[in-house]
Parts: structure tokens; C-alpha cells; sequence
């Protein structure tokens, strides 16, 4: 018969020996990212950023984490940034400001009249890809994948229908973004630089009264509240990215880092998708809060286009390179038909 030290022996082997194959199973973390963004929670770019970070939690066994902060908890682009330069993110949801700050030949996606459709961008984009990714990994991060915000519009207190009367308005310009900032001041605007979370505020003070945005964009940022006018041409066309800290990236088992990059390449086409059917649902929703569509006067969207024409010949070689110009206008003329 076993003495009483001796059962309890036994009882705790047993317990070990059922334990230990529930730990392993359940794994433990042995990387964490913790990854900022200025999407608003709830918002379908805080969902999908969500969903990447669970699967990837899911098939590295808990080892891999994504730590998702949404909303702008962790500050701007460029406080985003300077976290992840000295470690205290790894990795951001930066937008298409904070992605051309860091890589300045991103800003080439953001011309003003630049893309007349999707299949443009994702033309454009798909044909880039491989350079910026190149671009980045120069600056230390990893560009895990673009993400998009939509065609942008101009949305106003009150009705714009070209030119002159986008002069008469205070129109916003997206700090730090010189490319939106030049083609304003060449067509007579006077533009106020804000960040993204000083754009509502501004509006409501009546600092502002224009901004440009995405329906979907307006909607979750609330800005459509203080707009009535949505004028009928895509001024231009927004995006992101989601980068990473190349030294966090690089420590990362290979099998681990291939699977970032395939888990991301299935999620975010699919958050691409559901970006543009957001827009579309958007304007439905936004016509019924009461918002109109201002049709530009004829002649109005060549002179805009000419006014494009003019600024790319002042800013090319400078805020981007002309190789990236030449690059996009070649893709630009494959999908056009030889029509660039």
C-alpha cells in the first residue's frame, strides 16, 4: 500500500503530466507589437487591423501579438513614429502624411485629379509596391501592406462649383502634406494646415469650413455634421499603410515573418473591398442626412486638371522623385490604353 507522501507524489506527476500539453497548446508570448493607429474604434480599418491581429495570435499559438491601440491613443502620424524610432511601438497605422513624410516618393499618390478610378489606382499601387517596399526597409521599417481611405471630395458649408468659389472659402489642408498644400495655394486658395483631430473642432469653431474627405471618411470623423455640400469630382484619391519596426520585424523566426506578410496579403484586399462598399453605403447615408451633390460648372474639372498639370512640373524632382512620377505615369497609360 503507498504512503500517504508517496500518493501525493503521484497525484502531482499526473497533474504535471496533464498540465503541461494544455501550456503547450496554449503557448505563451514570445513577440509583442503593439501597434498605433488614428482609425476610430468601431470603424471598419480598426476591425480588419483587429481581425490580422487575432489570426495572426491564433496560428502562431499566442507566441506573436498584436496589440491593436486605435483612435489616435497613441498620438498623430509623427508622434507614431518617433515611438516606434525609439521603441516604444513597434509598428503604426500611418496615414497617407505620415507615410510620405517618412518615404516622400509616396506622396506621387496623392497628386490632386491624379486617378479617375479604381482600376487606376490599384493598377498604380500594385505596379509600386515592390519600390516602396524597397523605400521603406531603407528608413528601417517593414510596409506591411497599403491601406485605403477612398476617392476624397470637397465638402463645404456652403455650395462649390469650381474655382472661384473654392477661393471664397476657409478650406483645410492636411498638415504636413505639401503636395495638397501647393495645389491649393496655385489656384488662389489660402489653406489652414490641421491635423486629423483638430479638423472636427476647427470645423465647429468655424476656423474652417471645407475639408476633403472620403464619404465614409466624413461619416466616421463625424464631419459631415458640419458640412451641407458635397461637390460632385473626386478632388483626389487617400490611403495608408501599415509599417513596422524593421529591428522588432527582423527578430521575428522566419516562418513567423512569412506568415505576417501572408495573413496580411488575404485581410487587407478584403478591408480594400469593404473600404469601397463603406463609400458607397456612406453616400446613400449622407444624402439622407441632407448633404447635396454641387455639380462643377463646365470647364471646370479640364482647368483642374491643367492646375494638376502645372504643379506636377513645379514638384517633380522635389517632394517626389521623377522616376516614381515617370513610373506612375507609365503604369497609368498601361491601364488607360497607351492613354497617359
Amino acid at each position: 500500500m503507498l504512503k500517504s507522501s508517496e500518493v501525493k507524489f503521484l497525484l502531482l506527476f499526473f497533474a504535471l503530466v496533464l498540465m503541461f500539453p494544455v501550456q503547450a497548446a496554449a503557448g505563451g508570448r514570445k513577440y509583442l507589437f503593439k501597434i498605433g493607429s488614428l482609425a476610430p474604434e468601431g470603424s471598419v480599418w480598426a476591425r480588419y487591423f483587429h481581425d490580422f491581429a487575432r489570426e495572426i495570435k491564433t496560428k502562431t499559438n499566442g507566441e506573436l501579438v498584436f496589440r491593436v491601440y486605435a483612435g489616435g491613443v497613441m498620438g498623430d502620424d509623427r508622434s507614431m513614429a518617433r515611438k516606434m524610432r525609439i521603441g516604444q511601438l513597434q509598428g503604426g497605422g500611418l496615414t497617407m502624411t505620415g507615410l510620405s513624410e517618412i518615404v516622400p516618393d509616396f506622396r506621387v499618390l496623392g497628386v490632386p485629379f491624379l486617378f479617375s478610378s479604381y482600376a487606376e489606382v490599384d493598377k498604380v499601387n500594385a505596379g509600386l509596391m515592390p519600390r516602396f517596399r524597397k523605400e521603406f526597409a531603407a528608413k528601417g521599417l517593414v510596409l506591411l501592406t497599403t491601406t485605403e481611405v477612398g476617392f476624397i471630395y470637397t465638402m463645404s458649408a456652403k455650395p462649390i462649383d469650381g474655382i472661384a468659389a473654392l477661393r471664397q472659402r476657409k478650406a483645410w489642408a492636411p498638415e504636413n502634406d505639401p503636395v495638397s498644400l501647393a495645389y491649393l495655394k496655385n489656384i488662389g486658395v489660402t489653406p489652414v494646415p490641421l491635423t486629423i483631430p483638430d479638423v472636427l473642432s476647427s470645423l465647429e469653431t468655424g476656423l474652417i469650413d471645407t475639408v476633403f474627405n472620403s464619404y465614409y471618411g466624413a461619416i466616421v470623423l463625424q464631419w459631415f455634421t458640419k458640412t451641407k455640400y458635397i461637390t460632385d469630382i473626386p478632388f483626389g484619391y487617400a490611403y495608408g499603410g501599415l509599417v513596422l519596426s524593421k529591428r522588432a520585424f527582423d527578430r521575428l523566426p522566419k516562418p513567423y515573418a512569412d506568415l505576417c506578410f501572408k495573413i496580411a496579403a488575404r485581410h487587407f484586399p478584403l478591408l480594400t473591398a469593404e473600404t469601397r462598399k463603406s463609400n458607397a453605403e456612406a453616400l446613400i447615408t449622407l444624402k439622407k442626412q441632407g448633404l447635396r451633390l454641387v455639380t462643377p460648372k463646365p470647364g471646370e474639372a479640364e482647368e483642374l486638371a491643367r492646375q494638376r498639370d502645372i504643379l506636377v512640373r513645379q514638384i517633380n524632382g522635389s517632394l517626389f522623385s521623377r522616376e516614381i512620377y515617370r513610373e506612375t505615369m507609365r503604369l497609368l497609360g498601361e491601364v488607360r490604353g497607351g492613354k497617359s
